[in-house]
């Protein structure tokens, strides 16, 4: 079997502080994806896509296309590339036929900025706090896939988005080929690290 080679794309995980409210926390963007669309329809992401030629190449090409992207699912302009934080770099598993080499960048998003959802790749926009949105994707409310779960999950223990863009700004980001092992009902994906990710 020939392995496809993953297509460079890039994601924004937007934040925004939670409101007026002091109990509010933490917020970040997700988009439902048309149920029309041919890839993943009416699941729930952050804006993001592939690299298109005009974005560039290396990592000006990586925060082109994030930003371009948000603009074009979201309505959301940012100021320019500096306001990208790299968070994760993740790759699509070697069997999976459509490849993606994806850059997620944390960003913060402008003052009174209303997303609005495309309309044709996009049909709904709106604010999660993360772990409010993985209880909504465990009782069956919300359809997200794999890497995004990991996103969710990797932004619920903090408390604001200023602490959540500092920590980015401190840790490297290594780059994550999840595997798919086993077979039948047996399938599941494994991480780097974790049991039976080597065997």
């Amino acid at each position: 079997m020939s392995i496809a080679t993953p297509r460079p794309a890039a994601s924004v995980i937007l934040l925004r502080r939670g409101g007026k409210h002091a109990q509010r926390g933490l917020e970040v963007l997700l988009l439902k994806r048309s149920e029309q669309a041919s890839f993943m329809p009416g699941v729930w992401v952050f804006p993001g896509g592939a690299v298109d030629p005009e974005d560039g190449e290396g990592e000006t090409g990586f925060r082109a296309c994030a930003l371009r992207e948000l603009t074009e699912e979201a309505s959301i302009e940012l100021d320019g590339p500096d306001g990208l934080v790299p968070f994760s770099h993740w790759i699509t598993p070697e069997i999976v036929p459509v490849r993606f080499d994806t850059w997620f960048y944390l960003a913060l998003a402008p003052a009174h900025s209303a997303p609005e959802p495309d309309g044709s790749e996009t049909t709904e926009a709106v604010w999660w706090e993360p772990r409010l949105a993985l209880h909504a994707h465990r009782d069956g409310e919300l359809e997200l896939v794999f890497p995004t779960i990991k996103q969710l999950e990797s932004l619920a223990d903090y408390t604001s988005s200023d602490e959540a863009l500092g920590a980015a700004r401190r840790r490297p980001v290594e780059p994550i080929m999840p595997r798919v092992v086993g077979e039948g009902a047996e399938r599941r994906i494994v991480l780097p690290g974790e049991p039976g990710y080597q065997d």
